[in-house]
């Protein structure tokens, strides 16, 4: 019998529940067995200063000290409940919060919580080989902390499954396991989820961009009717801050080594800049141009009665939903959308209720061009006369409005054939690829060291200096 208080912390009152115990012994050699296969390779024996949640507590979500990555206590932790919490929006809005799935909304809820569990394996099986090429053992810790930290969002959702959804929640835990990011038989379901992540600037890219959208996705559950949910992402937020931290100070921290070494050798040619070994800021830009075009289809369709479905049962509300100065139903409101008619983009209104998802995508848009603006002030402050650009939001989209239209990071609409000349003016093309992987040849190990293309840190992890032991290697 697995020992729920020691090895699966939780504030479920997981060791009294004896079905939830059956089913979770079954599934986590499962889950261990996954680890193993897809996760960071060649880890096992590795001591990683790991943070582990162990309650809800303050004192107890960041506990910090050496683990083996495949010992690590995958917990399962919900926000402590508010016995008065209220549905907020949609037609139920008033009535008390679910402890229950409803039975009418069961198909749609499991569906939800489905899809984003599916993203969290997805991301460490796109990212299993980045260890090899480590800058630093800071940013090794770091890549292996999202990790440990996307397998306890996986645990949650299972969580779930489990013990709300009977056996059709068993069998979609398993299939969770099952699915393999890039697979061409059996993908993950998402598509910027199954996009190689081969290099490091990709990595930092993935978690600026593509977990900032997991925040806002989470946001927009932690409002949900269904209460274990809300308070299952309420909880996962608390991590899912520093995995957009890595991001962004990752890509900060290349962008200062670059400026560096322009501002030191007095170049500004890319080719120059490149035979420093370190990364280009058109070569970022393209990246940028990627990562954030990939991501936005995350969202999905501009217009959705999906989306208009769930917010008006009360299961996804908006981002800051309670914060929003309007009647929450949205039954008469209209909110602005883009299409390509003819040769030009054109916006017009649509019913709100229909556009929650392009409404989600602006919000997420805004924060996003605020890190950008971080970035940039690094470049300013060198002297530099470049500045990094968001292409335009239809610019390389395969989900929604600009599906099938070929539209340049200025909002151009262009033919096929013009688009396809200028590609890789817009995006890494292998030789950008096969130039920034050429400069991770080997994991940099030794302590306070790091590689040529990033600059280090402000500060260590938990107040630890920068030549701290972050990994132990046996």
């Amino acid at each position: 019998m697995i020992d729920y208080t020691e090895r699966i912390p939780n504030n479920v009152d997981l060791g009294r529940d004896r079905v939830l115990q059956r089913a979770l012994e079954h599934w986590q050699p499962g889950y261990l067995n996954w680890w193993y296969e897809t996760g960071p390779r060649d880890t096992s024996a590795l001591e990683v200063y790991l943070r582990t949640a162990t309650s809800v507590e303050p004192d107890g979500w960041a506990q910090f000290g050496y683990v083996r990555m495949p010992e690590y206590r995958w917990g399962i932790f919900l926000q402590p409940r508010d016995e008065i919490r209220a549905i907020n929006f949609g037609v139920r809005k008033g009535q008390p919060a679910w402890q229950e799935v409803p039975g009418e909304l069961r198909s749609a809820l499991r569906r939800i919580i489905v899809t984003q569990g599916d993203t969290e394996p997805a991301s460490v099986e796109q990212q299993k080989m980045l260890g090899m090429s480590s800058p630093s053992l800071y940013d090794l810790r770091n890549i292996f902390q999202v990790n440990v930290e996307e397998g306890r969002h996986l645990w949650a959702m299972v969580y779930l499954l489990h013990r709300y959804f009977g056996r059709d929640g068993r069998e979609e835990a398993e299939a969770l396991l099952e699915r393999r990011s890039g697979d061409a038989d059996n993908p993950r379901i998402l598509g910027a989820f199954n996009e190689p992540t081969p290099d490091w600037l990709a990595f930092f890219m993935f978690t600026f961009f593509t977990d900032r959208d997991g925040k806002f996705q989470l946001c927009a559950l932690a409002e949900s009717g269904f209460d274990p949910l809300a308070r299952t992402c309420r909880f996962m937020l608390t991590e899912e801050a520093h995995h957009m931290f890595v991001g962004e100070t990752g890509v900060g921290r290349i962008i200062q080594r670059t400026c560096e070494v322009m501002k030191e050798d007095k170049i500004d040619d890319p080719s120059d800049v490149r035979a420093m070994g370190v990364i280009d800021l058109q070569t970022i830009q393209r990246y940028l141009n990627f990562h954030y075009s990939v991501t936005l289809d995350l969202y999905g369709s501009d217009v959705s009665s999906n989306a208009a479905n769930y917010y008006t049962s009360g299961l996804k509300g908006r981002y800051e939903e309670t914060k929003i100065g309007d009647d929450h139903l949205l039954s008469d409101a209209e909110y602005p959308v883009s299409e390509v008619i003819g040769n030009k983009i054109v916006s017009k209104n649509v019913p709100a209720l229909t556009a929650l998802n392009e409404r989600l995508r602006d919000d997420y848009i805004h924060e996003i061009e605020a890190g950008l603006r971080r970035w940039n002030r690094i470049i300013e402050s060198a002297g530099i006369p470049f500045r990094l650009d968001l292409p335009h939001k239809g610019f390389h989209r395969q989900i929604g409005n600009f599906a099938g239209h070929y539209i340049s990071p200025q909002g151009e609409v262009l033919s096929q054939e013009a688009w396809k000349k200028r590609e890789f003016e817009w995006l890494a093309s292998p030789q950008d690829h096969a130039y920034v992987q050429s400069l991770m040849s080997g994991p940099v190990v030794e302590p306070g060291k790091f590689a040529n293309w990033i600059a280090p840190p402000r500060r260590g992890i938990n107040n630890q200096p920068l030549n701290f032991q972050y990994v132990r290697f046996n």
